[in-house]
């Protein structure tokens, strides 16, 4: 049981690893791309230099490594009771629809097009399957106090501060820290989760 926990804390650090490397690459050939103002999601934009490299390894790939993460996490969890169950399944979810950001790009021409609204409705699949899964696998993991109540404030931090703080000035450092939280749970849950 242990060498798979392991496995998952293993793919959870890929993961973030490899979106921390995308955003690092981020402006290869786009040199105007700021951090701090434009949506992760709008480098991986049709028509843009290496757009395609750009999704891949800052959604694509994350994603698939914490659905599979996901599938390890689950075998830790047949002593927990079918609400942490439930929740590991909907977090997988939430993973599956951030990797399908990657595969559905934003038109640059075309705010209104079918391309875009796909990927802002795998946006909004993204942190609405978050908060139903962490909350219930914080309700019902067992794995102490302190998994619990970070679950709780992640499950609660991450939409409200990708939808109501990119409201303000600085929309692309909102984004990042809502994407920094995410994995950041995914990290915890692997080792919590691990630690039977």
């Amino acid at each position: 049981m242990f060498v798979h926990s392991r496995r998952a804390v293993r793919l959870a650090i890929a993961a973030g690893g490899c979106f921390a490397v995308a955003l690092l690459l981020a402006n290869l050939g786009v040199p105007e791309y700021s951090h701090r103002v434009h949506p992760v999601a709008l480098r991986g934009t049709a028509g843009l230099p290496w757009a395609f490299a750009f999704n891949l390894l800052a959604f694509v790939l994350p994603g698939a490594l914490l659905a599979t993460a996901g599938l390890t996490l689950r075998a830790s969890l047949r002593d927990a009771g079918w609400a942490a169950r439930i929740g590991i399944v909907i977090a997988q979810l939430s993973a599956l629809a951030f990797a399908a950001q990657g595969l559905l790009p934003l038109d640059p021409g075309d705010a209104d097009s079918h391309a875009s609204r796909l990927h802002v409705m795998t946006w909004m699949l993204w942190w609405i399957a978050f908060v139903p899964g962490a909350l219930l696998l914080a309700a019902g993991a067992r794995r102490g106090i302190g998994f619990a109540l970070g679950s709780i404030a992640i499950g609660v931090l991450v939409p409200v501060i990708a939808v109501l703080a990119p409201i303000g000035l600085w929309v692309g450092l909102a984004q990042r820290l809502a994407f920094a939280l995410w994995f950041g749970w995914w990290l915890l849950a692997a080792w919590r989760l691990s630690r039977t």
